[in-house]
Formats: C-alpha cells, structure tokens, sequence
C-alpha cells in the first residue's frame, strides 16, 4: 500500500527515537482537506485503532484511516535534503495533479 524510500524510513526512526510522545506509537498517515490543490498530506505519532490499515516497516508501523486509504493507495515517500530545505516527498499514482511543493494534491 505504502512504500518508503531507505532515505524516509531512516529519518522516521531518527525521528521515533528522538521524541519520548512518539514511544509505543505508530507513523499516521493521513489525508486532509487543504493546501493548494484541495488534499494535503499529513503525519501524527498516534495509537493504532480497529479499522486502521497497518503498514508494518522495520522498527515501526504506519496507520492509515480507512477515509484516507482511498487516497493513499500506492503512494510512496522519499526523505529530501537539498538546498531549497529538508522534507518528505510524495509520490501519489492516484493525484490528478499537485502543487510545487509536493505537499498537496487534486484527485
């Protein structure tokens, strides 16, 4: 469903060992209305819940909710550091566009 580069997954665990809020939680990943192309993409350390879709990587688990799963099907992410900064990028086969930033899309 989800697939992470070696580059992303490095700087979550980075992230999971250096924040004591996030021990014992699983990676959400979600969608949400915004940004400028209509959907954003976000992120929260939180607890698993029933209907959860669970994404088991090494060293840790990412959540999808079942409303953003319609959306984030296939997607993957990237971990970036260059001179315009530092971030996640995503790539989403079932956006129908995104804004230059890569942090939202149209579907």
């Amino acid at each position: 469903m989800v697939t992470l580069t070696e580059a992303a997954a490095t700087r979550i665990k980075e992230i999971l060992d250096s924040d004591a809020q996030a021990a014992g939680k699983a990676l959400r990943l979600y969608v949400q209305g915004g940004g400028c192309a209509g959907f954003q993409y976000s992120f929260a350390f939180d607890d698993k819940q029933e209907d959860d879709t669970v994404v088991a990587h090494d060293g840790f688990d990412i959540v999808i909710d079942p409303m953003s799963s319609v959306y984030l099907m296939g997607v993957g992410i990237d971990y970036t550091e260059d001179l315009n900064g530092a971030g996640f990028k995503f790539t989403n086969p079932n956006s129908s566009g995104s804004c230059g930033c890569g942090k939202s899309f149209a579907v």
